[in-house]
Order: structure tokens, then C-alpha cells, then sequence
């Protein structure tokens, strides 16, 4: 039986940062992941990266070199109603309040630092079991490296992994989320557009030369959504953004359903959960990786810090009590604005719109958002 320290399992963006923060911590990774080896690297998901999500990955030493599209501008408001509030990133003193780019990218660059630091990765290989003990996780491997690992800790950071019916939190928003690249005239201008609409938020990410879309619809709508033609569908865009975009052109028309998902802890015996394997969330205001990521450095700090076992019970109990405010703060923060946005009842409609009259002209309530956005919990005492 093969022996290691700590098995990541899922070699994805957030399984690949994990192993990267740890490289220099004496442990003994190995990852494994159900993919062929360049499966993450063709990824066709954009990402929305928060301004701290930048500066870990510079930590990291992967930034320099990436595809990154900078958000400037955050333009926030609702169709068919007053208000509308505005974030610039030169009121922080920062160049940017959030990049854009290929999901794909972004793994493929975690992907070269692994190799480079010798960190093996089991690709086409399926950890079918975990069985969590005293000691150690027993993990039975299927795949191109069948076998059975004995690991101290392992890090699940692979959506698929499943702790049991009693351990998870779930709501099916019966939405879809339409994705697409759309063409522009006149440029984008750095700015990203988030729309509410009655049926769902729908946002315009500034991408290389276009905009990325996420367009969020009532299931039901989607599939009549997707039959339609190229043109009538950036017609339809084009009515929800109204005069503030001219779009000329889309492409890579794609779907997924929404659902939140989320483990009550993220720890167990000998088990932590990561990224889409401890929360999915709907992707309004874009929080699902940059709050993977900061749940990723933590952990891996704590390790650092205080060395000896990864798969402690004090070390992991601990973890799980100092990601808790970010974590499910994060998480509400996002389930509340898809109920309260996602409807067309006429007093929370006028609301709606004094809220983001009243956030465009309160600077404190204005920063507290925009550095909840970049940094989470911890932008605040």
C-alpha cells in the first residue's frame, strides 16, 4: 500500500492551488483526478477573479502571464426600474477591482507550477471510496493507477465528492445560467454590467476584446432560449442592457442548472472539503472561486503554522471554525440577493431601486460591499 501525507483529490484549479500553498511544507501530496491530463486546461467557464484572488495567485507565482481582462468599473442595477449604483476601482487605490478570464487558463498555469515542483498528479484516476479511521483515510483508486493509498488527510476538492444526505444543505433554484461571448462596438471600456431581472441576474464580464455573459433564466425558459438563432438572442441581450452596451455579435451558446449546495462543516475525520466539494453557489456577484480560494490559503497557513499531523482533529476543528463567518456569510450573501433580486413583486421592486440609489450615495455602505467583493470577511473586523 502506497503511503503519503495528504491526498488532493480533484486536480482542478482549487485541488492545484492547495497543493502549490503546501509544496514547501515538508508533506508528502499526491493528487489524483478523474480527467485526462489537459481536461481542466480546456475548461470553457469564465472566471470572475476578486481583487484578493489576484494577489494570492500572485503569491502563488502564477499571475504573470495570464489572459486576465481587468474590471475598472462595476455597474449594478435593475430592469424595468429606478436606481442604479457604481464601483470604481480608483476609489481604492487599487488598478483593478476584479479580472476576467478563461477558467481553462487559469489550471493550466496552476498546473505547470505543480509539475515544476515535482508534486505527482494520478490523472484518468478515480478515487472510488474513502474510508476515514483513527490514523489515517484508507483511498481506493479506479482508473489508470488502481490501488489503495493510506494518507494522513484528505482534501476533497472535487464537486462529486458526496459526505451523505445529513451532512449537506441543498436548494434547486430552478434556474439555468445561458453563458456566451458576445462582441461589442465601441470596446468594452473595462466595465462589467450586472442586471437584475425578474426572472434572474444577468451580467456582462469584460473578456479580451467582448464580454463574457452569464444570463440567468427560469429553467423552463431555457431550453426555448437556446433554440433560438444567434441574432434573435443578442436581441434579447440587447434588451435587457438597453442603451448602455451596443452588442454586435455571440457565440459558444452554453448552459448549466443552478442549485445551492453546501456542506453544514467542512470538516470531518481525517477529511476537509474544498471549492465546489463544500459549497456551489449561484453565480451572482461572481463569489464561488474567490471564496474557494480564500478558504484554500487558510487552510494551508493553518497547516504551516502549526505542522505535525494535516489530518489532526484540533487542526481541522479549527479550520472549520475560522472559515465559518466568510464561508456561510458568502454563501447568504448570494442566496439573498437571488430571492430578493429574482422576483417582480412591485414593493420589493421600488426597494430594490431605493437600495441601490442609496448604496451609489453612501460611500461608507458603497466600500463596505465593493471590499466584502475583493476581500470577504476578513476586508473587516
Amino acid at each position: 500500500m502506497q503511503r503519503h501525507d495528504l491526498l488532493i483529490v480533484g486536480a482542478g484549479p482549487v485541488g492545484l492551488a492547495l497543493a502549490l500553498f503546501l509544496k514547501d511544507a515538508g508533506l508528502d501530496i499526491i493528487l489524483a483526478d478523474t480527467r485526462a491530463r489537459n481536461a481542466a486546461t480546456e475548461d470553457p467557464r469564465i472566471l470572475a477573479l476578486a481583487h484578493g484572488t489576484r494577489l494570492t495567485l500572485e503569491q502563488l507565482g502564477v499571475w504573470q502571464g495570464l489572459p486576465a481582462t481587468p474590471i475598472k468599473t462595476i455597474h449594478i442595477s435593475q430592469q424595468g426600474s429606478f436606481g442604479r449604483a457604481m464601483l470604481h476601482a480608483a476609489d481604492y487605490d487599487i488598478p483593478a477591482l476584479g479580472h476576467v478570464m478563461p477558467a481553462g487558463a487559469l489550471a493550466g498555469a496552476l498546473r505547470r507550477k505543480v509539475d515544476e515542483a515535482g508534486i505527482r498528479v494520478l490523472d484518468e484516476t478515480k478515487v472510488s471510496h474513502l474510508a476515514p479511521g483513527a490514523d489515517d483515510v484508507i483511498a481506493s483508486l479506479k482508473g489508470r493507477h488502481a490501488g489503495t493509498l493510506s494518507v494522513q488527510l484528505a482534501a476533497c476538492a472535487e464537486g462529486g465528492m458526496n459526505a451523505g444526505d445529513d451532512e449537506m444543505v441543498e436548494h434547486d433554484y430552478h434556474q439555468h445560467a445561458l453563458i456566451s461571448q458576445v462582441a461589442v462596438s465601441g470596446g468594452h471600456r473595462n466595465t462589467a454590467f450586472e442586471r437584475f431581472t425578474s426572472a434572474g441576474p444577468a451580467a456582462l464580464l469584460p473578456c479580451a476584446q467582448g464580454f463574457a455573459v452569464v444570463h440567468v433564466v427560469a429553467a423552463d425558459a431555457a431550453d426555448s432560449l437556446l433554440e433560438l438563432d444567434d441574432h434573435t438572442y443578442l436581441s434579447r441581450l440587447q434588451a435587457i442592457f438597453g442603451h448602455r452596451v451596443s452588442l454586435t455579435a455571440v457565440t459558444d451558446r452554453l448552459r448549466y442548472p443552478l442549485v445551492l449546495r453546501y456542506r453544514k462543516t467542512p470538516v470531518g475525520q481525517r477529511t476537509v472539503w474544498l471549492g465546489n466539494a463544500a459549497q456551489t453557489m449561484h453565480p451572482v456577484a461572481g463569489q464561488g472561486f474567490n471564496l474557494a480560494l480564500r478558504d484554500v490559503r487558510a487552510f494551508a497557513d493553518l497547516l504551516v503554522e502549526r505542522g505535525g499531523d494535516p489530518g489532526n482533529a484540533a487542526l481541522l476543528g479549527a479550520y472549520g471554525s475560522t472559515r465559518g463567518l466568510d464561508r456561510l456569510g458568502t454563501i447568504r450573501f448570494t442566496d439573498s440577493l437571488v430571492r430578493l433580486f429574482s422576483n417582480d413583486i412591485a414593493p420589493l421592486r421600488h426597494a430594490r431601486g431605493a437600495g441601490l440609489f442609496a448604496l451609489d450615495l453612501c460611500p461608507p455602505l458603497r466600500h463596505f460591499v465593493a471590499k466584502r467583493m475583493m476581500f470577504g470577511a476578513r476586508a473587516w473586523p
